[in-house]
């Protein structure tokens, strides 16, 4: 039975008092048994949480009591086990890191493009298609005809952007995340290195696999979400599979069978790259989640490997 609701919520807005904040947000959550995290900044607020319903529509009312949030939107899924362990409310210098807490998203971003706008969008030959997730992500899924900027972390895509890209030549770009965050923040971004046509996926990849049929999509493979699901597909289905918590590259059934395979700390992409101290870092995270799992009643790691 689908009881657990999953919710994903940003918003780009001036939060000068964003530190006082943290415990009655946090407190409330714990007190409404809601797991996830949230982070707080001067430039705004940034969440997944999972609960129950009534967990879930009493922490968004509290957040949209504010006048500041009071048009907070959300995305909401459904499933069967609680996707976080605990519960985390965190300061941040930004809610998404650029590694530039200037850029101002609230006050200029580019043109927002809903999902059933964005297939006309990017089949339009004149636009450059841009991927602004981490490489692991892509590498699972993407739009077709995608540009990969093979970053390691957001706040290498200014770089990206620097050594590639030139408003001179590039008159109309196109840019998409998971759940629109980190595309909103890229285009103001580029608005203010000059670029002028600019153009994000409204909500991100997952509304629009909520959205749209899969014989209609444009998008290939899955995507990758921060939670236990790992990743999903069309209509937010679950799909099954293992990430390396090292390398975050997908685990192949073949992988597996491989000496170099240890469940929760490598794979065979990066067993030869790991020291010994992070080995056995990892292997005692892994010890600790099967200690709690078994304490909570909940499936143990090695139980919740795809099949």
């Amino acid at each position: 039975m689908l009881s657990v609701v999953i919710v994903a919520f940003y918003k780009f807005v001036e939060l000068p008092d964003y530190r006082d904040r943290k415990r009655p947000l946090r407190d409330l959550c714990q007190q409404q048994q809601v797991q996830g995290s949230i982070l707080l900044a001067a430039e705004g607020i940034n969440g997944t949480i999972a609960g129950t319903r009534q967990g879930i529509d009493t922490i968004l009312a509290f957040l949209r009591q504010d006048v500041a949030l009071a048009d907070l939107t959300h995305k909401e899924s459904l499933a069967d086990f609680m996707p976080f362990t605990r519960m985390k409310v965190r300061l941040k210098r930004e809610i998404v890191n650029l590694g530039m807490p200037d850029i101002t998203p609230h006050k200029q971003v580019g043109q927002y493009v809903p999902s059933d706008e964005w297939n006309a969008l990017i089949s339009d030959p004149d636009v450059l298609l841009i991927d602004t997730r981490n490489d692991f992500e892509v590498e699972l899924g993407t739009f077709k005809g995608a540009i990969n900027p093979k970053i390691i972390s957001f706040n290498q895509f200014p770089d990206f952007v620097g050594q590639n890209l030139d408003p001179t030549r590039h008159k109309k770009i196109a840019m998409f995340c998971t759940g629109g965050i980190r595309c909103e923040k890229a285009t103001a971004y580029m608005l203010e290195q000059g670029f002028e046509e600019v153009y994000h996926l409204k909500d991100g990849i997952l509304k629009y696999l909520e959205d749209t049929l899969e014989e209609d999509s444009l998008w290939q493979g899955g995507c990758f979400v921060f939670d236990g699901r790992i990743t999903v597909e069309h209509q937010l289905q679950p799909v099954p599979i293992e990430l390396c918590p090292m390398c975050h590259l997908a685990i192949q059934p073949a992988h597996r069978t491989s000496p170099k395979y240890e469940l929760g700390v490598s794979c065979p992409n990066c067993a030869d790259d790991l020291t010994l101290e992070r080995v056995e870092r990892a292997r005692d995270r892994q010890k600790h989640r099967a200690q709690q799992a078994i304490q909570r009643g909940l499936p143990s790691p090695q139980d919740m490997q795809p099949s």
